[in-house]
């Protein structure tokens, strides 16, 4: 399968095999800037120009929760090796740590200057990596979930 985001605010689920269109994701109200499936493969998470995360289920393509929080664009998106963490970057300079299976903020992360475009979370689950417009990268601890 590949899941593509668009600037027409959708996103599309391909099968790869036939090149067919499987299913095609609505909700968004501006474009889709980043997408990531959850280590178990039944979750699909989006950020989007319209300030918000929206959890997907893969298998049906309904949308199972909304999360706001930002105050600007969501750039990139990565959970955490075990599925717990959901960090989300964004152009309000920002990096949100998020429980994925609540939807719940853990933490805001600042420091960038500008807009935070890439993020990656080490393979161990401990240490999150992020890029910026401001020219730097930053590591940053991620908290263990009980």
């Amino acid at each position: 399968m590949l899941i593509s985001g668009s600037a027409d605010k959708t996103i599309k689920l391909w099968d790869l095999a036939t090149e067919q269109l499987i299913r095609t994701l609505t909700g968004h109200s501006s474009s889709v800037n980043a997408l990531e499936i959850s280590p178990d493969g039944k979750t699909l998470v989006s950020g989007s120009a319209d300030k918000t995360i929206k959890l997907w289920n893969l298998a049906t393509g309904r949308e199972i929760r909304t999360m706001t929080g930002h105050s600007s664009f969501v750039n990139a998106l990565e959970i955490s090796p075990d599925g717990q963490v959901l960090a989300s970057g964004s152009a309000d300079k920002t990096i949100k740590l998020w429980h994925l299976a609540t939807g719940q903020l853990i933490r805001t992360l600042k420091g960038h200057l500008s807009s935070v475009n890439s993020i990656a979370i080490s393979p161990d689950g401990e240490t999150l990596v992020s890029g910026s417009a401001d020219k730097t990268i930053k590591l940053w601890r991620v908290p263990k979930l009980e």
